[in-house]
């Protein structure tokens, strides 16, 4: 099998559709603790590490359904420690920690459109 001629380049981007935009920022920017880079009406942009995390409200008003069969995963090197941290943030876990694989550890949530999203690593730091 040959190598195609042409190849995506990596993503930088990822949209999820949100009903309430101004709700979904407060939840995560004051409740996960990512920068909002940018807004504009329905949009919002936050640093998301190599990629920058887009809530649109167009998106879901064109969707059927807002959420899907869908998995945000934000990696960490300690589980536990982000489930405890963002508990104390109000953050309300679907699935506490957990092994997945391994040595890999996951805890499951929901943003406020029913986006499952994850912390995803080793059990404990050291």
């Amino acid at each position: 099998m040959s190598s195609p001629a042409y190849s995506l380049p990596p993503c930088t981007l990822v949209l999820l559709g949100t009903r309430d935009v101004q709700k979904s920022i407060l939840f995560y920017r004051d409740q996960l603790g990512l920068k909002l880079t940018q807004q504009f009406e329905g949009f919002a942009f936050f640093s998301a590490g190599n990629i920058t995390l887009v809530l649109s409200e167009p998106l879901a008003e064109a969707s059927e359904h807002v959420a899907g069969a869908t998995e945000v995963v934000f990696s960490v090197e300690d589980v536990r420690g982000a489930h405890t941290a963002l508990l104390a943030q109000g953050v309300r876990f679907v699935q506490d920690p957990h092994q997945v694989s391994g040595p890999m550890w996951a805890a499951n949530f929901y943003d406020p459109d029913g986006h499952m999203l994850s912390v995803f690593g080793p059990e404990q730091k050291g």
